[in-house]
């Protein structure tokens, strides 16, 4: 394992609908150049990092809603950013809508992949907790439809090994919920990472547009210090399509404290050191869950 690494976001401005995959890569590709040039080992990128942010509307034709989903990762529009990787020898995670055919039906996914330093694919997640409704609401401003358009993920929360680093990964939703962070830091990750797209404005509880940027920190800072991990949050940010999203994309120490943080709502990378010391410092003399957890107290968890 490496002693330090120098971990990237890169927080993507607004999509347009109409905007090409081919464009949006170019984009990637300069934030992943560029953090590269600062040194870093690896960068986060958003959730559906691809296109714009789909659940907002209401399809009606299948067609248009499978132009949104990729069936192959790497594919040709994708694949200039993982052959980057390798010639810059840094990692990346990105997330994306991913399509694929199982048992004659198809299956649909909020997917994030980890790519290491040689561009090889070093692990996947299934987005777990996916907020929002199923049907159509039209008294909302805008729609917010992922339990419509996606599955709940079927991969748990894996933690795999990146170029010597245990690295779990979340995706936008996943960072309220504590077990997300407790599942992966009782797997030993050091580093856990995951983009979103928050909008702003929350229609059935409007009076909680004001925190919106208060919860996100919130969730990320208590994360990383509950388990004594690094953690990387990459937001889509900005007005896309009418709606406001949230920047403030976030590397957060082990002892919860803020090493970086986007200051504007357009494509931006922010970099830290990531020192595994300090995941020790907590996992030996705060949280050391070999010590003092008392499992055996904590059934109703997992039993509702």
């Amino acid at each position: 394992m490496p002693g330090r690494i120098i971990l990237a976001a890169g927080q993507l401005g607004p999509i347009a609908r109409a905007d090409s995959r081919e464009s949006v890569v170019a984009r990637l590709l300069a934030m992943l150049t560029e953090a590269a040039a600062r040194k870093a080992d690896f960068i986060v990128f958003p959730e559906l990092a691809l296109t714009t942010f789909f659940p907002r509307w209401h399809f009606t034709d299948e067609d248009e809603l499978d132009s949104f989903y990729e069936t192959a990762m790497p594919n040709p529009v994708t694949r200039p950013l993982f052959e980057a990787a390798a010639r810059l020898g840094i990692g990346f995670n990105l997330g994306f809508a991913e399509l694929v055919r199982e048992g004659g039906r198809k299956r649909r996914f909020n997917t994030s992949v980890a790519v290491d330093r040689s561009g090889r694919i070093a692990g996947k997640y299934r987005k777990v907790h996916l907020p929002g409704h199923r049907n159509h609401e039209p008294w909302r401003p805008f729609q917010h439809l992922e339990k419509r358009y996606f599955e709940t993920g079927d991969l748990g929360f894996p933690v795999h090994d990146v170029d010597g680093v245990r690295l779990g990964m979340f995706i936008c939703n996943d960072r309220r919920w504590p077990e997300t962070w407790r599942v992966m830091g009782l797997k030993g990750a050091e580093v856990i990472c995951g983009g979103y797209n928050t909008p702003l404005h929350n229609p059935p509880v409007p009076q909680h547009d004001q925190l919106s940027s208060f919860h996100h920190l919130l969730s990320m800072q208590a994360g990383a210090y509950q388990n004594g991990a690094f953690t990387v949050g990459a937001g889509k940010a900005g007005i896309e399509e009418g709606c406001m999203l949230l920047g403030h994309s976030c590397i957060v120490a082990p002892t919860g404290e803020l090493a970086a943080l986007t200051t504007t709502l357009e494509d931006e990378v922010i970099t830290a050191v990531a020192d595994f010391a300090r995941c020790r410092e907590i996992r030996e003399n705060i949280f050391n869950f070999a010590e003092h957890r008392e499992p055996q107290n904590y059934g109703l968890i997992a039993a509702i």
